[in-house]
Formats: C-alpha cells, structure tokens, sequence
C-alpha cells in the first residue's frame, strides 16, 4: 500500500511524490519497495528495520549502508552500486536508483569479478574511520578448529597451533583499506546493461579484498546459495579481478588468497546464517547436527572449505601443516556421513 511507504516531506521535495509502489522481497532485516514518482521515474525506497535487534544496531546497519554506499558512488566509469538518492536518517529510509536486473546469466562471474575489484579499489588509508574494519578470525575460532579434530580423533600436526597463530596475524585488517561488500552473494548484485552493480551494504567495512575474492573458491561463505567453482572459471574470475585491481592502483593485490581463505575455514560463524553468527560454536555443533541453509548442509559446506584449503598449501611456505589437517578432517567427514554430497556448480544452481 501507498501509505505504508515511508516517505516523508523532506524525501518528496528532494526526490518526488510517489504514486504507486510495490512492496519486494527483502531480508527480514529490511523492507523495500519499487516506487513510481508522480513524473514516472522508478526508485527504490528501502528501509532498515529492527527485526529483533535493538535500536541501536538497526541505526548502525543504517549509518553502516549509508556509508558504502556514498563510497561504493565514487565509481567512475561503470557504477558498482546504486546511486543513493536521498536518505531519512529518523526513520532509517534511502532511497536508491532503480535498476534494471537482467536476472540469470550464463556467463555471469568475469563481471562479478570485475565489479567487485572495481569496488574494493575505491578507497583507500585516507578512508580510514569512514567504516569499520573487517571482522575476522579470532583466537576462539582457532581453538573451534583444533577442538573439532580432536573431536573426530584426527592428529594435529605440531606445527598447526604456530601456523594458526600466524595466519591471525596476517589476516589484521589494520594496513588494509578495500572497499568491502560485506556479503557479496549472488542476489546481493545485480546484473544491468551497464555490468554488475552491488546492493545490501550493511555488512560494508574496511579491509583486504582477498577476504572477498575468496568467495569463489571457499563456497561464498555468507552465502544461503553455496556454489563450488570449478578449474577454469576459478582461474578466470581471479585473473579478472587481479588484473582490474592492478590497472586501477598500479600495484598487485596485497595479501595471500590461501590465507583468505584459510581464515573462511576455521570461522564457524560462515556455516550459518546471519542470525545465529555468534550464539554457539557451530564447528562444534557440525558433530551433532547437520543442519541446513540453503540448498546444502553445514557439513557439505566444511569438507568443500577444507578440501579448498588443503588445495592450495600442498606447497604453502606458512600453511601445510594446516592444509594436511583440513585434507584429513575432510577425509574423516566423508568416512563418517558418506552421503554427503558435493556443492552444486554455478551451472547447476537452483537459486536462479
């Protein structure tokens, strides 16, 4: 209904009147909906809600989406995101251009990966404060990890707590200043004439945009739509991405991808999804309970992380000791529930 649109006098002398609009499917921590103004253009009115949260952490979702989005705005060239329009900080409404979504695309993840390069590249150490740091991997998840072999009486080499602790101390956000999505999941981008724009930045923060370029190649771990991508569009979709960042910066991409990734691993935070993170230790639960989100199971998504893992540091100066423990665990995972299935190929998607 009209009337249920937040749209105050401020908003309607900044951006129009609004004559018709429909409510869309969101998260259950937002409403949007298309809007049509009284001169025919389409916007998108979104409006972050409490949903459970306290007021406090709804504004801060708010002021947090706000802000990438007027970082992810510096884009030349092709957008990475929608224009923000205007905002009502009061009732925590923007309002955000309308895009046009050409929905399912074969060939979809060359763009994904040029746009998110694109976006990661907009900012930089003079951004600092303009959002928070990237929330990684803590001591607590490192000993999650460990306790999970010990559970299913799998060695931990000697030199795993040593490699952990390492892997933390590269992974400090600190030197880094990347532009990051946050949740940069298929649905959070849409796919437009002009190439892929990112939406849903309430998870935006500052940091090394490996932690995103992971998402290939560990599942897209804040994701419900786990994915498992193959050889050869892996190796397109990083090239695309390394050589965006290097023509945008003049630099190589600081960081190591198969630390990135080992940080996804041991987080076991990234097996739910965003309303359980941090209400138990869910490494720990995977031993009782195989539960599901999305299309596949917390245990399907561990082995296909593990398996990654112990791909990449077969030769890893800082991480083989780790690799050979996630490739046992993963083992022992398959040996104990041998119906666990693969993750679907981008190809056999049931999402789009």
């Amino acid at each position: 209904m009209l009337n249920r649109v937040p749209f105050d006098e401020a908003l309607r002398s900044t951006v129009g009147i609004p004559q018709q609009s429909k409510l869309l499917d969101s998260s259950p921590r937002s409403r949007v909906w298309r809007v049509r103004l009284a001169d025919w253009r389409l916007v998108v009115v979104k409006q972050v809600t409490d949903d459970g949260d306290t007021g406090a952490d709804a504004d801060t979702r708010f002021a947090r989406e706000v802000a990438g989005l007027r970082l992810a705005g510096r884009a030349s060239g092709p957008a990475v995101a929608p224009e923000l329009l205007a905002v009502d900080p009061s009732s925590r409404v923007m309002v955000l251009e309308h895009l046009e979504d050409l929905g399912k695309t074969d060939d979809w993840m060359p763009g994904y990966a040029e746009s998110l390069a694109r976006l990661h590249a907009l900012t930089g150490p003079a951004d600092a404060g303009a959002l928070p740091v990237w929330s990684g991997p803590t001591a607590a998840d490192a000993e999650s990890f460990l306790a999970l072999a010990r559970a299913l009486d799998v060695p931990v080499p000697s030199t795993v707590p040593d490699e952990l602790a390492g892997l933390l101390d590269r992974l400090d956000p600190g030197p880094h200043h990347a532009l990051l999505h946050g949740d940069p999941c298929p649905g959070n981008d849409l796919r437009t004439a002009d190439g892929v724009r990112f939406v849903d930045f309430e998870r935006a923060s500052l940091g090394n945009g490996l932690n995103e370029l992971a998402y290939f190649r560990i599942g897209f771990p804040t994701c419900w739509c786990a994915m498992s991508v193959t050889a050869t569009p892996l190796a397109e979709v990083e090239d695309v991405y390394r050589t965006t960042w290097r023509g945008l910066t003049g630099k190589d991409v600081p960081g190591d991808l198969a630390d990135a990734c080992a940080g996804w691993l041991i987080q076991g935070d990234a097996l739910v999804e965003r309303a359980h993170r941090g209400t138990v230790d869910q490494l720990a639960r995977v031993l009782t309970e195989d539960f599901t989100w999305g299309y596949v199971s917390a245990r399907e998504r561990l082995v296909h992380r593990l398996g990654a893992v112990a791909d990449m540091t077969r030769d890893h100066d800082h991480l083989h000791a780790v690799g050979r423990l996630g490739s046992a665990l993963a083992g022992r995972l398959r040996e104990r529930w041998p119906k666990l299935r693969p993750l679907p190929t981008p190809e056999a998607r049931p999402w789009f």
